[in-house]
């Protein structure tokens, strides 16, 4: 009875400190206060709402993660909301590829939503609000409101119109949506104080003209709220009860509440106020991740389209061969805190590998192939031999690679006159040749340039992997191809895009210095070696059954996926990471 009495303890102590080593992160400790407090009526709704102006990048992966989490954690639900208030830069395209790639990285929103959805009402609030003094049309222009706004230090000065009378800002408005008024010739502002120590604060612009046409409301809309405008009062409308946004939001959310408060019309708002709370942005080394500069790569032509494999793109690192689990699984190791941080890109790799090594595919690739052969091997003779399809993963199964007198190997794995540590192919020297043989090396041909062409060996027959004589050891092993058993590919070798660790910083340097745009200053940053293609690979016919975007090891080489455009009569492979981090070792 003791013993059984220390092992229960034991079990419950066991139990606390894993319940211990599962902290949560500040977000996750507010939301369980705020439901302790019953606020909102226990109840955790949230959303993410991107701009549908471009297709999203690893810094959204954290946010997405976030958003649907928290809704996940707590029986709650994560909406997805788009803010289409800039009718100049959405499109359906952006739309769907954001929806693409939320469901890839394995979230499920409960209901899909439009900022465009509320516009009927914002429109009815910010008459509301003209009507109550609290909100006029201001016929400066964008530079002169500007200036007058002041500075940190310096109140700002009230604008001519401050004090319009109410009826002839009303007529106004409704004119800024019949087509009557031209883009630029006047805004709504909200009537707030021009010398708050909030900028946000001093009669910020709620609605402009914008005569483009919409993606849904096609030119119902000539007038558009702006995004502080629209964001609370689309999160109150929607009823979200957690809204999490980025620090650099953070001068923003007394604005955020003072609207909702402004909108609440005497409702009791403990039962349905939004609360906005702030984490850190994604950044990461080597990586730019501004839509704007985003779209300069892709437009002229620096990147072959947003899911160019060397983007920051949730569709390049799909195509790339990046898993949504390690996507997750990095954001959940850095976490979130409330100051901005430089992340490692190796960080990401590290997790990239350590979620590929359970799942990936082991194959047999030659990159750079010279031809190998068994001069004592049966002249026609081929050998089925069973690869295991990934070591780590006993479920995996296996498949069939062919042995016989005539193979690839790596060129690399070749030297004529070798140092003492060298374990590779050498002359007088073994190897095992991988799932087969030992081999002694007996020497090499060579071209009239001196160009090593055929490599030469000898294999010991009772060495084959699985038999009595296989127990012998040798130093090295290498992977190989049968000559007649595999099949050409295209193998795309990607490194990252930029030859910088900041390249925002590096990129406004180049400008300043040299007077130069931004695309000019691109192209000087820009790593020339992002991509190398190589056409005259091997890989294993086994590749061939596989669905595009498997993930692969290419045994010795690193990880690979099968690319999208790839076909049976033309394999193309797309280096996804190397199985070490070699780049840190380059740039020491």
């Amino acid at each position: 009875m003791y013993n059984q009495d220390i092992r229960n303890m034991t079990e419950i102590k066991n139990d606390e400190i894993n319940i211990e080593k599962k902290s949560l992160n500040f977000i996750e400790q507010i939301v369980e206060n705020d439901l302790s407090e019953q606020k909102n009526h226990s109840k955790v709704q949230t959303r993410f709402p991107p701009e549908p102006n471009g297709y999203l990048h690893i810094g959204h992966a954290k946010a997405i993660c976030l958003d649907f989490g928290i809704a996940e954690q707590h029986g709650g639900i994560c909406n997805l909301r788009f803010d289409d208030t800039n009718p100049t830069k959405e499109d359906v395209e952006y739309v769907e590829a954001i929806e693409e790639d939320i469901k890839w990285l394995g979230f499920e929103w409960a209901n899909v939503y439009y900022a465009s959805d509320y516009f009927q009402q914002l429109w009815d609030f910010a008459i509301q609000l003209i009507k109550e003094g609290k909100a006029y049309i201001d016929e400066q222009s964008a530079e002169q409101i500007a200036a007058q706004k002041g500075t940190p230090t310096l109140a700002g000065t009230n604008s001519p119109y401050r004090d319009r009378p109410i009826e002839e800002s009303l007529s106004l408005f409704l004119k800024m949506n019949t087509g009557e008024i031209e883009e630029g010739a006047m805004v709504l502002r909200a009537k707030i104080d021009m010398a708050s120590s909030n900028m946000h604060f001093r009669d910020p612009i709620i609605y402009r003209v914008v005569k483009h046409p919409h993606h849904r409301t096609g030119t119902t809309w000539k007038a558009y709220p702006m995004y502080d405008f629209a964001h609370g009062q689309s999160d109150y409308l929607e009823g979200v009860t957690h809204s999490l946004c980025t620090l650099e939001f953070v001068p923003h959310r007394p604005l955020y509440d003072l609207f909702i408060d402004w909108i609440k019309e005497g409702k009791d708002l403990n039962d349905n106020r939004p609360r906005q709370y702030e984490f850190n942005k994604l950044n990461l080394t080597y990586t730019l991740m501004s839509k704007r500069n985003l779209l300069i790569l892709v437009k002229e032509g620096l990147v072959n389209g947003w899911d160019d494999p060397r983007m920051p793109t949730i569709c390049g690192f799909r195509r790339r061969g990046y898993s949504p689990e390690s996507i997750r699984n990095f954001v959940d190791k850095i976490g979130y805190t409330t100051y901005d941080a430089l992340n490692e890109f190796a960080l990401l790799e590290s997790a990239v590998r350590d979620d590929l090594n359970s799942r990936a595919i082991r194959i047999s690739a030659v990159l750079n192939p010279v031809k190998l052969i068994i001069t004592n091997y049966p002249e026609g003779q081929v050998e089925q031999l069973e690869a295991v399809n990934n070591p780590e993963d006993p479920n995996s199964g296996s498949h069939i690679i062919e042995f016989s007198k005539e193979l690839w190997m790596e060129r690399e794995d070749f030297m004529e006159d070798a140092p003492k540590k060298y374990f590779r192919m050498t002359p007088g020297q073994e190897v095992r040749l991988k799932n087969a043989y030992i081999v002694k090396c007996t020497g090499c041909k060579k071209d009239d340039n001196g160009n090593i062409t055929e490599v030469y060996c000898e294999y010991d027959p009772e060495s084959k992997s699985g038999m009595p004589g296989a127990s012998r050891k040798v130093k090295g092993t290498l992977h190989w191809l049968s000559k007649e058993h595999c099949l050409p590919a295209e193998v795309r070798l990607y490194d990252r895009l930029w030859n910088v660790e900041n390249p925002r910083d590096e990129i406004s340097k180049i400008c300043k210095d040299k007077g130069c745009d931004t695309l000019e200053a691109m192209k000087e940053a820009i790593n020339p070696n992002s991509l190398q293609v190589v056409n005259n690979c091997y890989v294993e016919k086994f590749a061939a059954e596989l669905p595009n975007l498997s993930y692969l090891q290419f045994q010795r080489i690193g990880y690979f996926n099968i690319d999208k455009d790839s076909a049976n009569d033309k394999l193309i492979f797309n280096r996804t990471v190397g199985l070490k981090d070699n780049w840190s070792k380059i740039n020491k």
